[in-house]
């Protein structure tokens, strides 16, 4: 008795569940537009995003060119953002924004858009040709609307963020050569970190490795070159005390200070 009651509920719910499949599949092939735009919005506002995304797909061309294509375009590409499908949703928007610059959905759309651009970017260490494609995007955005104060917010946060990754990936290719014991290299790639953005983020870090760079290159120098390349060293020591004098590498920079004044005095 117990086992035909699990069967039949099991049946039940087996029936159900084609029952709504088979109601979804119906709506998808379905040309009526108030039938399939009604489902459409109740699939998203349940958050059945994946579903919502079809249907409004296959709305799409049945409502171009009527007062309903943008909503159905804009919410087209929401359902996949919402999906996470982040790569569909970026075309869309992208579409979107081209077909629809004065929809009271432009601004979103092409905010959403920028928040795709910015989660196919990459870590420092990769390609940051996608980076600098989506820091474009955003100031652009940043231009045309400068009073979405919302929104204004993240693509300042994303700016920053993406920011880092290039001073970060600048920086660590000059420390590449320190690391490797190629000191006047190091100190020529790591001036030029500098030169290309004096504001990189990694300021305090490119100036200390400047500096151990020259040590490094003067300690190891011929006797008749160290004088010359030891007062290099003086220089970068006192831009770089003059800059950060409460560092935490001021300490270890002091006692090669020392050390070098003292070579100097005696030779």
């Amino acid at each position: 008795m117990k086992r035909s009651i699990i069967i039949a509920a099991a049946l039940g719910f087996a029936l159900a569940v084609f029952s709504c499949a088979s109601q979804y599949e119906m709506l998808l092939a379905s040309s009526d537009v108030d039938a399939k735009y009604q489902a459409a919005m109740e699939y998203f506002q349940n958050k059945k995003y994946q579903k919502a995304a079809q249907l409004f797909e296959s709305l799409a061309v049945l409502t171009s060119g009527t007062a309903r294509d943008d909503t159905v375009q804009y919410y087209w590409g929401l359902s996949n953002y919402r999906y996470k499908d982040y790569y569909t949703a970026e075309s869309n928007f992208a579409r979107f924004v081209e077909n629809f610059p004065r929809s009271p959905f432009a601004s979103d759309a092409q905010f959403y858009r920028l928040d795709c651009l910015y989660r196919a970017t990459y870590r420092w260490e990769l390609d940051q040709t996608p980076t600098k494609a989506c820091m474009v995007a955003i100031t652009q955005y940043m231009r045309e609307y400068p009073d979405d104060l919302p929104h204004m917010q993240a693509c300042q946060a994303m700016m920053h963020d993406l920011q880092d990754r290039l001073d970060r990936k600048d920086f660590e290719a000059g420390k590449q050569y320190y690391t490797m014991e190629d000191y006047p290299a190091a100190r020529i790639k790591l001036r030029n970190v500098l030169k290309n953005n004096s504001e990189n983020f990694y300021r305090e870090d490119v100036l200390y490795y400047t500096a151990m760079s020259s040590y490094h290159y003067a300690r190891l120098s011929v006797p008749a070159k160290m004088k010359e390349r030891y007062l290099t060293f003086v220089d970068d020591y006192l831009n770089f005390i003059g800059e950060y004098p409460e560092s935490h590498y001021r300490h270890e920079l002091d006692g090669l200070y020392r050390k070098v004044q003292d070579y100097l005095k005696n030779n």
